[in-house]
């Protein structure tokens, strides 16, 4: 009653105040207050919230204790708030809302305990609060707790940390009502309470007063909270945390950058706009020394970019530097964040940040490139092949494609293996129905450049190549158990483990897998069928499956393993390409061909996806051949062959060799119509079809003998030397019909090469001379004639290879016209009728059909010196295109391991061409031709047969051969020759010297000696021949003793090949120093000059002193069957790992047995230094290996036994070297007019060399691509005949003399090497 009469009372009646102030007093009791009944003290409550607002603004209570009473236990019955299914909740909210619309609180400001009572209540408000109350009720609590701050003078630090402890983020998470409450409360008194606030930061970060407060260690986290409040709350804290972006303290950097990455990171923040000093400080920090501090600013980079892309500007130029970072994780990051900003959207991330993520693809750390090559796909696969974002990002981003396929050029497996797996899952989603993904694939390839297109078919091509190799193992292990058995597994098990990425125990892990395939026979036949050449897509889907859910059981199988098996089964299951596959492609180049596709739409013309296409097909013809074993493909192709587009015919055709075996059985009803066709094509059709043609009749009938009579015949009729422009397509499709059927047409050819090809065409002039313009010959420039004579030179070496018969003096006198070709500048008659851009393409021709002869062991002996020297010649050629399409045809024939080492020494020759890009490109050639053959020596064990036809140190006798016998090099006081001598010994030395191979050096030094102790091998009595030798000798032995490395003494030195050389006599000394003494006023020998683009020298202790020799280290024949004397001193180099000798090894790129010599010999410091002094004094230490300390301007000298008769005097060695002085141009030009050919033929050579500074020259086109090895029985029949060349030299036909004749003496064999490296490619 006494409440309700409260209730009922207004503000306005004073007469009623009056009345009842006895009893508002009375409410105020101890008795009331601390009635135990809670009604009865919450009706009190409730009677005096009315009493103060019935009373505002003045308080009846006078006694400051009591007020202190009441409004503590106001505020102490406000707890029951908390239940809200409580009966007197209405009540208690009834209490709530009278006191915070009549301000109650107020009353207290002038309390000294005032700050007691506010703190009490903020904490009971904040306490009862829940997720049960309805907004009305939060509300009212805020109006509470606003009036007290906002109408008081300040707020203490005890009730702002009341206020601030919800914002703290482990409280913020487990009671999320508080905090709603509590960020009301300050966005409502955010004016009011900004200066409390600022006073608080200011204490904690600035005056370092951490005991102001419990929340000190919370500060950063609440300057976040505050500003996600109201930005307000914290701007003048701002420039205190651009100071701790300054402190010396790494920590505290770090904090404030993990606190303003968020800040400017926020969805709606302005912060970097509203305050640029404190953005352009945050940037600063991109360049921290502290690597965290960095590490949190890229990561930050991506919310930013999402979320502000107008900042991205500034970002651009910070992350570029970070790109670069020394820290692996921060290049890694940085890739993160920009790819993730560019899956959200592409427009968020500009063209310079894609670039980095480019450039990263080439990082030197595995994981920075792994995540951007995977980056790069993601963003490809969503919007190129997804199209999420329209026309305009797939050609921004059309790149991306090419990049990645370009990694496949690094030569790390882990690179190769992810291209392969971007390209299956993401570039062309093996996931996709067959249609689409052929359409998918068809488009993209047509759509690639040139390295991109042969990085995607060196993919396919070394994934089949796996293959095989996996089929290998399993027909080994379906094989009775033996040793030799073993080996084989063995071996491919290593082939396999190469080809795999590193895992740690990838060697054991395969050795695994083979014991699993012996004993497991389901998973045997699982992988059978995986490696089928008539495997299905949806086959090798599910035996893949299952094998992986086989290898799931983790007691038996550790996850690496599987891990391993996984990725090879990657690598051979052919997931895009099979039978139903290569059908849907077909009919997709179909639609393009006939106009019916959307070519355009994809982004490539037709023509291009024409051309595009034909190629794909010829490729995946090569690789995945029974693929294209189907009717309905076969039917599609010879559609393709029928029509008139003469580029769709000679794909058809090129397909039909690469497929063609197997048809004549498996598709009868296609014989008929095939056979006519071809038939035309060889005999009728363009030159490239014509050759395709008769290789298809080989390949695809069995009884091929009728049908190339049928075609040879006719044709060898029909042959008019009057029509040149008639003879091309018939001699292509003679000379290859030569080539693979020799046997069939002996008689015939014989009479057409004696008098047709050499008596008719190119013995015969019939079009007078015509000066030309420029010496550029393009294939469309050369008359029918000259085409006619290149086509007849290749006809006889394809008869001579088809033959290989090195007994037949065919091969004699067809090498002698070859060589009379070179010879004559290519002006095989002399008569001068011929221009000088034909001469240059028939001497061309003539040297590549010496390269190709040289490659069939049959013929290499037969090859004599004269005419080897005469077609190395053919690099310092005074046509740029001659020496550019020569040094092309050479180092591929070198590269796949074809030709001997000695054609390898042409390269030396390249540092005498004028044009620098070609130098650069010789070099290049060369270097690839050295890491080919030393990493062939080990992979495979070393036989002593083979070493002097792989070692690429051996190539050094061959250039010094070449160079001495260079015959621009006359007289051996030329000094200008010996600079150039120098510079292509250099041009092989640095390349051979570079690489830290195990005593390259020594060995290299050793066959310098060895060859200076020998003699010429054809004229060991001519004392010029031999003066040159020597002084090349000197030349060479000034370059070696420039270089710093130690040396090694070893039991015998290298043997040298006895075709060239020949040892001296005992008796003779060699005390002569070359070059006389007359040419010793030129020695100028002058600092070493720096080494080139590959890098100096290897640089190490000085070297060591020699023992002396007790005989000269004569030199010996080289043959497959002989013993070498320093063979004892081989270790093997090889996947077996094994050591058979502990001797030191002398052969360069194998491992030495370094623990067998004194560890005193490696200078480490000063004290060993001292001691290695000590012992060369006293003539202590190692008795094997001595050691001379000189000056480093005292180069290296040789010493060998007795002064006196030493041949490697220091004086002459440095008499060599004075002669050339270092200063000049390195690249003396080639010589002009009359270089290796005969005074006769000097008038009819071009003119002078293109000079540098031209724009560089169109490659040579040739009509076809000589690309045929297939080897045939040699011809029995006789022919014979004599002709005379333009010099007067006679040429035999015939069997009248011995094959032994152009052999004087017996010559070193360098063995064919059975296992070359690839396979050749057909397409």
């Amino acid at each position: 009653m006494v409440v309700k009469t409260f209730i009922d009372t207004g503000q306005d009646s004073e007469e009623e105040k009056e009345r009842y102030l006895q009893l508002a007093f009375h409410l105020a009791s101890d008795f009331l207050l601390k009635h135990p009944d809670k009604d009865v003290r919450l009706l009190v409550a409730c009677g005096l919230a009315d009493i103060f607002r019935i009373y505002r603004p003045d308080a009846r209570y006078t006694s400051p204790e009591k007020l202190k009473d009441i409004f503590m236990f106001i505020t102490q019955q406000l707890t029951g708030l908390e239940d809200t299914k409580s009966v007197q909740f209405n009540q208690y909210f009834y209490l709530l809302e009278n006191i915070a619309w009549a301000k109650s609180y107020n009353i207290c400001f002038e309390l000294e305990d005032s700050n007691e009572i506010f703190t009490q209540l903020y904490k009971t408000l904040f306490q009862v609060i829940n997720n049960s109350h309805e907004q009305k009720v939060q509300i009212h609590m805020v109006e509470v707790m606003r009036s007290i701050i906002c109408d008081g003078d300040t707020v203490s630090q005890e009730l702002l940390d009341t206020v601030l402890v919800n914002l703290v983020p482990g409280r913020k998470k487990l009671h999320k009502q508080p905090y709603e409450l509590a960020k009301a409360l300050l966005k409502r008194t955010a004016q009011a309470i900004e200066p409390c606030i600022t006073n608080f930061f200011t204490r904690v970060l600035m005056l370092g007063e951490p005991s102001v407060s419990h929340l000190s260690e919370h500060v950063l986290d609440l300057i976040l909270e505050l500003y996600s409040i109201d930005s307000r709350l914290i701007f003048p804290v701002l420039p205190q945390l651009e100071l701790k972006l300054k402190s010396c303290d790494s920590d505290q950097r770090l904090q404030v950058v993990k606190l303003l990455t968020k800040m400017f990171g926020a969805k709606e923040s302005e912060l970097a706009t509203q305050n640029k000093s404190l953005w352009q400080f945050f940037l600063g920090r991109f360049n921290d020394i502290h690597v965290p501090v960095r590490l949190e600013c890229v990561e930050f980079a991506s919310l930013c970019l999402i979320n502000h892309p107008d900042l991205a500007k500034d970002l651009t130029d910070h992350l570029r530097g970070r790109s670069h970072d020394p820290e692996e994780a921060i290049r890694h990051n940085v890739i993160v964040s920009i790819v993730t900003a560019a899956k959200k959207d592409l427009a968020l991330v500009n063209d310079h940040l894609l670039s980095f993520v480019r450039e990263r693809t080439l990082d030197k750390k595995w994981r920075v490139r792994k995540e951007a090559m995977m980056g790069l796909a993601q963003i490809y696969r969503k919007y190129a092949l997804q199209g999420e974002a329209g026309r305009e990002a797939v050609e921004r981003i059309s790149w991306i494609k090419n990049k990645l396929l370009h990694i496949y050029y690094q030569k790390s497996m882990e690179d190769r293996v992810l291209v392969e797996q971007i390209f299956a899952q993401y570039m062309v989603p093996h996931s996709l129905e067959i249609t689409e993904k052929m359409k998918c694939l068809y488009y993209l390839y047509a759509a690639l450049d040139v390295n991109a297109v042969k990085a995607l078919n060196e993919m396919w091509k070394c994934q089949s190549v796996l293959r095989r190799h996996v089929k290998d193992l399993l027909d080994l292990l379906d094989k009775p158990k033996s040793e030799t058995c073993s080996k084989a597994v063995f071996f491919k098990v290593m082939v396999i483990t190469r080809n795999l990425p590193a895992l740690g125990r990838t060697k054991d892990f395969v050795k695994k897998l083979a014991q699993l395939l012996e004993e497991d026979v389901k998973i045997r036949k699982q992988l059978e069928t995986v490696v089928s050449p008539c495997c299905s897509r949806q086959q090798a889907e599910g035996c893949v499956r299952d094998i992986s859910k086989a290898l799931e059981h983790p007691a038996q199988y550790s996850s690496p393993f599987a891990e391993m098996v996984t990725f090879l089964l990657g690598r051979i299951a052919p997931v895009h390409i099979d039978a139903e596959s290569i059908s849907a492609l077909i009919k997709q180049v179909n639609r393009s061909i006939h106009g019916t596709a959307d070519d355009e739409d994809e982004g490539v013309s037709t023509e291009q996806a024409v051309r595009g296409g034909l190629q794909l097909l010829k490729v995946l013809s090569f690789t995945h051949s029974m693929s294209f074993h189907s009717a309905e493909t076969f039917e599609s192709l010879l559609d393709c062959m029928k029509m008139g587009d003469e580029m769709v015919a000679e794909a058809a055709l090129q397909i039909f060799r690469n497929t063609g075996g197997g048809i004549e059985e498996s598709f009868p009803h296609l014989k008929q119509a095939l056979l006519p066709l071809l038939q035309q094509k060889a005999m009728k059709g363009l030159p490239r079809q014509a050759k395709l043609a008769v290789h298809c009749i080989h390949t695809i009938f069995s009884n091929r003998d009728a049908q190339f009579a049928q075609i040879f015949e006719p044709l060898h009729q029909a042959l008019d030397a009057g029509s040149p422009e008639q003879l091309i397509t018939p001699l292509i499709t003679l000379g290859h019909l030569a080539m693979l059927d020799p046997g069939q047409f002996s008689s015939s050819l014989r009479s057409l090469v004696a008098n047709f090809v050499i008596k008719e065409l190119l013995m015969n002039d019939r079009i007078p001379g015509k000066k030309a313009a420029k010496l550029r010959p393009a294939h469309d420039e050369l008359s029918p004639l000259t085409l006619a004579k290149i086509q007849g030179i290749k006809l006889m070496v394809r008869w001579l290879l088809g033959m290989k018969n090195d007994q037949s003096e065919w091969a004699n006198s067809i090498l002698k016209v070859l060589m009379a070709v070179m010879k004559g500048g290519g002006d095989l008659t002399g008569v001068g009728r011929l221009r000088k851009l034909d001469m240059s393409r028939l001497r061309l021709a003539a040297g590549c059909g010496v390269l190709k002869l040289a490659q069939e062991p049959c013929y290499q002996e037969i090859v004599t010196r004269e005419q080897y020297r005469l077609c190395a010649l053919l690099i310092n050629d005074e046509c740029v295109q001659v020496r550019q399409a020569f040094t092309q045809k050479l180092h591929s024939a070198l590269r796949r391991l074809r030709l001997p080492l000695q054609y390898m020494a042409i390269f030396a020759l390249c540092a005498k061409d004028p044009v620098r890009e070609h130098q650069a490109h010789a070099r290049q050639c060369f270097l690839r031709n050295v890491h080919v053959r030393r990493q062939y020596l080990r992979q495979h064990a070393p036989l002593s047969g083979k070493l002097h036809s792989l070692l690429p140190e051996y190539v050094v006798p061959y250039t010094i051969y070449l160079l001495a016998h260079d015959p621009d090099y006359v007289t051996a006081q030329d000094t200008k020759q010996l600079k150039g001598i120098r510079e292509c010994l250099r041009f092989v030395f640095e390349i051979l010297m570079v690489k830290k191979e195990n005593n390259s050096l020594t060995f290299i030094r050793k066959l310098v000696e060895n060859i200076k102790w020998a003699k010429w091998g054809q004229t060991p009595d001519d004392p010029k021949t031999n003066e040159k030798l020597h002084t090349v000798c000197n030349v060479a032995m000034s370059i070696i003793s420039r270089s710093n490395t130690y040396s090694q003494e070893v039991a015998k030195g290298p043997a040298l090949p006895a075709r060239n050389f020949r040892h001296a006599d005992t008796n003779i000394s060699s005390t002569k120093s070359h070059p006389p003494p007359e040419m010793k006023s030129f020695i100028n020998l002058g600092k070493p000059r720096t080494a080139s683009i590959l890098g100096a020298v290897n640089k190490t202790v000085p070297a060591t002193a020699k023992q002396p020799h007790t005989k000269p280290p004569w030199t010996e024949t080289v043959c497959s069957d002989s013993s070498l004397g320093w063979h004892q001193t081989w270790v093997k180099h090889c996947e077996y790992n094994e050591v058979s000798s502990v001797k030191t090894s002398l052969v360069p790129g194998t491992q030495s047995n370094w623990r067998a010599r004194d560890d005193s010999v490696l200078l480490r410091g000063g004290e060993k230094l001292q001691c290695l002094k000590r012992r060369a004094a006293t003539g202590e230490g190692d008795k094997n290996v001595g050691w001379t300390l000189r000056p480093k301007c005292v180069h290296r000298r040789a010493v060998s036994a007795g002064v006196t008769d030493s041949r490697f005097q220091a004086g002459e060695v440095q008499a060599t070297s004075a002669a050339l002085e270092p200063g000049e141009e390195q690249n003396s030009p080639a010589k002009r007019g009359r270089r290796g050919h005969t005074p006769g033929a000097a008038s009819l050579r071009c003119g002078a060399l293109t000079e540098m500074g031209h724009k560089k020259p169109s490659p040579l086109t040739e009509v076809e691509e000589d690309d045929d090895d297939e080897e045939l029985p040699p011809a029995q029949t006789r022919c014979s005949g004599r002709f005379k060349t333009a010099g007067g030299e006679e040429i035999n036909f015939g069997y009248a003399r011995s094959m032994d004749d152009d052999n004087e003496e017996a010559g070193c064999s360098i063995p064919k090497i059975q296992e070359t490296p690839g396979r050749r490619d057909r397409s």
